[in-house]
């Protein structure tokens, strides 16, 4: 089953009075519980695909369609909707929020969407990212890759359809990253969480089913990856 679809996709912004072509006819497509990773270089459109397939902007032309949803028909209210109910967002910077706990931070995405009763649910993805035991501390007593698992565990905490990862591991150590994408690899095979992944790492590439290099806006190369899983975490 099709998560998501990127039908010859493009998107035109303005800078300095001039267009700029940041995705230029891009096809896309992410199976419930596969893993896809975005690379390229700087400018080459990654972070605008990953922007495009998170609602949280529209194409210029072609289609975006997400969960059997096709974006450009939906208002702001629905875009919105779309995005608290049926997305996971991983940001780099990791986005705790600094006067919440742990375990407050990833029970927020369900309180937005007016859930009640929402502990439970949070300190069971705790679990899923070996953080429960750290449920009542202070994002600031958390080392990077403690806080990068926590975002990943409020990623997850309403059961998104698609969860998108922007350069995940960039402010992590090679040891730590190695761990958080591991993580995410068990994740989408024994969870069957769809995955897109921007990424400067060839090596974070690499743990992923498919790895999509763009250049200049288009893509360049398709490589599918044969992946032998360990069962455990490093």
């Amino acid at each position: 089953m099709s998560i998501l679809r990127l039908i010859n996709v493009t998107k035109d912004y303005t800078s300095e009075g001039e267009p700029v072509r940041a995705v230029d006819g891009v096809s896309l497509e992410a199976d419930a519980g596969q893993f896809i990773a975005l690379t390229g270089r700087s400018g080459c459109g990654k972070s605008t695909l990953l922007n495009l397939a998170g609602a949280m902007d529209l194409p210029t032309s072609g289609e975006v369609w997400l969960d059997s949803v096709l974006t450009s028909r939906l208002d702001d209210a629905a875009l919105t909707s779309l995005r608290r109910n049926r997305i996971g967002f991983i940001f780099q910077s990791f986005q705790l929020l600094p006067t919440l706990t742990v375990v407050e931070n990833v029970e927020l995405p369900l309180l937005l969407a007016g859930k009640s009763d929402v502990r439970s649910a949070a300190l069971s993805r705790l679990h899923t990212v070996e953080m429960e035991t750290y449920a009542g501390r202070m994002p600031y007593q958390l080392s990077g890759g403690q806080m990068q698992r926590v975002a990943i565990a409020r990623a997850l905490v309403h059961k998104p359809a698609l969860l998108l990862a922007d350069e995940p591991t960039g402010n992590l150590d090679n040891t730590t990253g190695d761990h958080v994408l591991s993580l995410l690899r068990r994740i989408a095979t024994e969870q069957g969480a769809t995955i897109l992944m921007a990424t400067h790492s060839a090596e974070a590439a690499s743990l992923a089913d498919v790895v999509v290099k763009l250049r200049d806006g288009r893509v360049d190369i398709v490589q599918v990856n044969t992946i032998a899983l360990s069962d455990n975490l490093p």
